[in-house]
């Protein structure tokens, strides 16, 4: 197996301390605790060794199990793929529709970009996941989607089998009164279990069935989304990518038509770009099948254009006219900016009244800038940007230079 070979290897032993975190620490916790109070509780509740259907159910349990953690690993040591430090296309001519990183000192291919956490710049990256400790990118992002719906059918299983135990053990031991319900757990049965079902195995019980409920729910999301994007061939940065792309284009009144690239127009096609039989994605990390109306570089020339209108637009200054505490998902913001976050790890700007930022881009309920600050803050190198509710701020129209200089500079 992949993983095992990656922990071996002495080059890549430094690897085995993405599990000195607190994503995967959590992550396998959850696991094991999970796996462990099934199995437990099967034995109880349905023995493997007196029919078919115990025996089925004890493997499937077992097969869950292990096909999640193989995924899981595979997603954590194989890695997304990284750039080459220094990397630069074949042509000269290419560069000029190409972004460089100054921290890999190299070109940025299509689809890649850098993660500050990796430090590297990473093939098709979706995004840096915590729970893996690793991003996910175009050499694990079969692993990590797989990952994702084995996690919750696995759960969902053992969801069934704690719920199974519970009833059957506790259904002779209830009492019911007028106004209460006694539960003696320490009242006898008929037939002696294999296994006793006490009651710190009831809390232990109960407590795992709250966590494969969680699990169940919350990566059943993440794969759901995840699986949105696959079938257009896009990962969760392109398609914000293309939302600015839109709303670029709307707000200048370019008359442009933005064609996503990598969509090769059928959902059984964009989805054998990512999962195969072999378990290695299809291409090199750095040439991509694309659109027939499109070219290697549409992307990266739009990405160019989004820079250069980013520059332009952080010309404008708005000022704070609500309190904001930073919160990523404010209750008192509306239901849409609650509702609309965006979905990254950028972070938030407190605001007060009177604050000036400078917006760069933004959605319908949201906008990215950097917030002014004093003379001292600045000398001493400080800088606060960040996400901030659309409807806390507004324009500074006094700002005419600002306003002037925008519209000179609208691009084309």
């Amino acid at each position: 197996m992949k993983f095992l070979s990656a922990i071996v290897t002495f080059e890549n032993l430094h690897e085995v301390r993405r599990l000195c975190h607190w994503g995967p620490v959590i992550a396998l916790s959850v696991i094991g605790i999970c796996s462990t109070m099934a199995i437990f509780d099967s034995i109880i509740w349905y023995w493997p060794l007196d029919t078919t259907g115990g025996s089925v159910n004890f493997i499937m349990l077992l097969n869950w199990t292990v096909l999640i953690l193989y995924n899981y690993f595979n997603a954590m040591f194989v890695g997304p793929g990284y750039i080459p430090l220094d990397w630069k296309p074949d042509s000269q001519q290419e560069s000029q529709y190409l972004q460089f990183c100054r921290v890999c000192q190299g070109s940025k291919p299509p689809r890649s970009h850098h993660c500050r956490k990796c430090n590297r710049c990473v093939m098709k990256m979706d995004h840096h996941c915590p729970w893996i400790n690793n991003c996910c990118g175009h050499q694990n992002h079969a692993y990590f989607t797989s990952f994702l719906i084995l996690a919750p059918l696995g759960c969902s299983h053992a969801a069934i089998i704690f719920v199974m135990t519970m009833y059957t053990q506790l259904y002779e031991r209830i009492s019911f009164g007028w106004s209460t319900v006694k539960i003696d757990m320490s009242a006898p049965r008929r037939v002696q279990p294999l296994m006793p079902f006490s009651v710190p195995a009831f809390a232990a019980t109960l407590f795992a069935l709250g966590l494969a409920l969680g699990t169940t729910i919350a990566v059943g999301m993440l794969f759901f989304i995840q699986m949105k994007v696959i079938l257009r061939n896009k990962t969760s940065i392109e398609a914000w990518i293309e939302e600015k792309a839109k709303d670029r284009i709307q707000y200048y009144q370019t008359g442009e038509e933005f064609i996503f690239p990598y969509d090769l127009g059928g959902r059984w096609e964009n989805f054998k770009q990512v999962f195969t039989w072999s378990g290695t994605p299809r291409g090199d990390g750095v040439q991509w099948p694309v659109h027939p109306k499109c070219h290697q570089h549409t992307l990266t020339i739009e990405q160019l254009k989004q820079k250069a209108d980013k520059r332009v637009r952080s010309q404008v200054q708005y000022r704070a006219v609500e309190v904001y505490n930073g919160a990523c998902c404010p209750m008192s913001k509306g239901l849409q900016t609650f509702f609309r976050t965006p979905c990254t790890e950028e972070p938030r700007i407190p605001l007060s009244k009177g604050d000036t930022i400078l917006a760069t881009r933004g959605t319908k309920w949201w906008m990215y800038g950097d917030k002014v600050l004093g003379e001292e803050q600045i000398n001493a190198g400080e800088r606060i940007r960040g996400w901030f509710p659309r409807r806390c701020v507004e324009k500074c129209h006094y700002d005419t230079a600002a306003s002037d200089n925008t519209s000179e500079k609208k691009i084309n």
